[in-house]
């Protein structure tokens, strides 16, 4: 009898440990489309490209013109509280050090046929604050629309604020 539950146990824990190698391999995330995911991440670098270098001019032509911001810390804003708040951002002497990086490897990319894409990702916020380093880790999904040749957000969801 003992052999036979150590049979069983030994069998269930085999599989299990497959089962669990199985799903940590399946999670990383490979794109439906390698060309929409090059582009997507190109526009994600061009977007916070401008950001970091306080580029309002460049962040004004990234958004359309009803874009749609859902911040879990602040709310919902249109287009010119979205381009308001990243104003103050640009000109908060405060927050001058104050810089986005995509976690590289949480990208992923999915086609929206006859719309465009939708990216989802975590980025990580810098900045100095008191003279110590504050960093805030959150995740956010992009709405990208890809109309006359030009992609723009139109809608973006950022949470863990």
């Amino acid at each position: 009898m003992p052999r036979l539950f150590l049979r069983i146990f030994f069998s269930v824990m085999f599989a299990l440990a497959g089962s669990f190698s199985a799903k940590a391999q399946s999670a990383v995330f490979r794109p439906k489309d390698a060309a929409l995911f090059k582009t997507i991440a190109h526009m994600d670098s061009v977007m916070f490209d401008a950001f970091n270098n306080r580029n309002l001019d460049v962040m004004k032509g990234l958004f359309t013109a009803d874009v749609e911001f859902y911040n879990d810390g602040k709310g919902l804003t249109g287009y010119d509280g979205t381009m308001a708040g990243f104003k103050g951002i640009f000109e908060n002497k405060q927050a001058a050090d104050l810089r986005r990086d995509l976690l590289p490897e949480s990208l992923e990319v999915y086609p929206m046929p006859g719309f465009g894409a939708i990216e989802m990702g975590t980025h990580r916020f810098t900045h100095t604050e008191n003279g110590k380093p504050v960093i805030g880790v959150m995740k956010f999904i992009h709405v990208w629309q890809l109309k006359n040749g030009q992609w723009k957000v139109s809608r973006v969801v950022s949470v863990g604020h």
